[in-house]
């Protein structure tokens, strides 16, 4: 099986029926990082029901998953959820742009996408409060509670170079 027919094959056993797409432009005219990036979720639905290469199109990690195409669109379809089932599928293949495999790596190193540094630690002891907060980078117990999670459900693997 393709890739491309292996991307239909996983939507239809998510329950996510793309074919009943009216390619009315609801979606993409919605959606708020549409605006502002190249992200097309009509036309990356599209392209996955007629088999076409999607797993490798960089707009697929455009959507910032607000749900707004899928609150919207007119025929129900669960449009942000079947762009996250082909991410999934992306991930699993080892295709993710280099961008999410760098905050990926951040998780597993720090807890967090986007970990305090060293100004705002203290920028946040000029404010009175403590130079990290009560989170997984505060806490080494909390932060390799986060590690072992991530490497039981091998996110660590998953998002390696490949």
């Amino acid at each position: 099986m393709s890739d491309d027919e292996e991307v239909l094959e996983v939507l239809k056993a998510a329950g996510l029926d793309i074919l009943s797409c009216m390619h009315c432009g609801t979606c993409t005219g919605s959606c708020p990082s549409g605006r502002h990036t190249g992200l097309n979720t009509r036309r990356i639905l599209r392209d996955a029901r007629k088999n076409r290469p999607v797993l490798e199109d960089k707009d697929l990690w455009l959507c910032t998953t607000c749900y707004t195409c899928q609150e919207r669109c007119p025929r129900g379809i669960k449009i942000t959820d079947a762009l996250l089932e082909i991410r999934r599928l992306a991930v699993r293949k080892g295709l993710m742009l280099p961008e999410h495999r760098r905050v990926s790596e951040m998780v597993l190193e720090y807890g967090h996408a986007v970990p305090l540094d060293e100004e705002t630690k203290k920028k946040r002891e000029e404010l009175g409060l403590d130079p990290l907060p009560n989170t997984a980078q505060h806490s080494p117990e909390a932060l390799e509670q986060v590690r072992t999670l991530l490497r039981t459900c091998r996110f660590d693997e998953l998002t390696a170079e490949k």
